[in-house]
């Protein structure tokens, strides 16, 4: 066969979302959208800030020679000087725009962290329920992906982490506030993560990165605030992007930021760049690096966010479901009342509703639930979602 068995079997397992959000399209096509309740794929549905216009506008007009030209592979120095300023002030230790590049996305920059980090065979931790394609981002670059599950409550469970770690232990990738979950993890929970890496570093004779994704760090609930990963371990690469905060997930365009007292900086940063360039990315696009250098600091209006929030938990409440209300992102991940959870989803989908199975994000029993949708396809489910519970009773 022409297509290679590695990537047949990473299309059948690959992606739950995208299924489930191909699913939807035909249920449209024949019930009419109005009658589906598609929370399938997290897709941003507010639009971008005001300020991004103006300064979109701004960009375009200051047309001159080479501005749609090649740049050095890790940015404009210019974009990464505002990105650095802005990261410091985030993360409470100051950087330099030496230490950053720009990137592809978040998913851009964490091909390039695994491309720079991996030998063939090197491990890195994950935790489940997990962003579906870190396995693949590292099986991309020869590495060994480990599952570590988290605790009920979905927060980190540095038990179970401290026996994942071994001699072969690369990098763990966190994501906070979380996708599928909605935790945000503690200050004191990344302090403990940062102890033992360092640790665990020492004991095998090696460095081991905490590599922080992070997209939804301004999609925050409760006034909660999201801790400094670069106050829990010097040895943090920060990944993230512009697709949430800024609602433009089509733009590609994010950030790698290194903590300037990571081991081998110099080296890592030399690599990324490489990296950056030989993976086929060459440099972030021209124009949305001097777009987004102008909009440090803003964000979508989150209070959308979180009034969807409420009346999803709401609606899930009355329904009898039983979940973890979220603290950041935009997710539900609700327990599934029968243990197939696939069966569940199918379940809900006879009933119009299209939500994705926990299993595909590493944790079976649970379904997740994005909520970056209209007021009204969230209140119009409520019967549905009751609807569903009864039909799980009844098996």
């Amino acid at each position: 066969m022409a297509i290679s068995a590695k990537m047949l079997d990473f299309a059948s397992r690959a992606s739950w979302i995208r299924k489930m959000f191909e699913e939807g399209a035909k249920m449209k096509a024949l019930h009419g959208a109005e009658n589906v309740f598609d929370f399938s794929l997290g897709n941003p549905d507010l639009p971008p800030p005001a300020q991004y216009l103006t300064a979109l506008a701004e960009v375009m007009a200051e047309e001159k020679p080479g501005v749609h030209g090649y740049m050095p592979n890790p940015g404009y120095p210019a974009v990464r000087t505002a990105v650095a300023a802005q990261i410091s002030h985030e993360q409470g230790v100051n950087i330099d725009a030496a230490e950053l590049l720009m990137t592809c996305g978040a998913a851009g920059g964490l091909n390039v962290i695994m491309k720079s980090l991996l030998d063939p065979g090197d491990e890195v931790l994950i935790l489940a329920p997990f962003f579906v394609e870190y396995n693949f981002y590292i099986d991309n670059h020869g590495g060994v992906t480990k599952i570590v599950n988290t605790a009920c409550d979905f927060s980190l469970d540095l038990a179970a982490i401290a026996n994942a770690l071994t001699a072969k232990t690369k990098a763990i990738i966190i994501n906070s506030p979380n996708n599928p979950t909605g935790q945000i993890y503690s200050r004191e929970e990344l302090a403990g993560l940062g102890r033992l890496l360092g640790e665990a570093g020492r004991k095998f004779g090696t460095v081991i990165y905490l590599v922080a994704d992070e997209p939804y760090r301004k999609i925050v609930y409760d006034n909660l605030q999201v801790p400094s990963v670069f106050q829990a371990s010097p040895n943090t690469i920060l990944v993230s992007s512009y697709s949430k905060d800024l609602s433009l997930p089509g733009e590609r365009i994010g950030y790698i930021a290194v903590h300037p007292e990571a081991a081998d900086k110099m080296l890592l940063l030399g690599s990324m760049a490489l990296a950056n360039r030989i993976l086929g990315f060459v440099n972030a696009p021209a124009l949305m690096q001097r777009v987004v250098a102008r909009l440090q600091g803003v964000t979508v209006d989150t209070s959308v966010y979180a009034r969807r929030r409420d009346l999803f938990c709401q609606v899930l409440r009355e329904a009898g479901y039983e979940f973890e209300p979220p603290k950041g992102a935009f997710y539900m991940f609700p327990m599934s009342p029968i243990a197939d959870d696939a069966a569940f989803v199918g379940l809900l989908q006879a009933e119009k509703i299209l939500g994705v199975p926990g299993r595909g994000f590493g944790m079976p029993g649970y379904f997740r639930l994005a909520f970056c949708v209209e007021d009204q396809v969230i209140a119009g489910s409520a019967e549905a979602f009751k609807r569903a519970m009864a039909a799980a009773k009844a098996l």
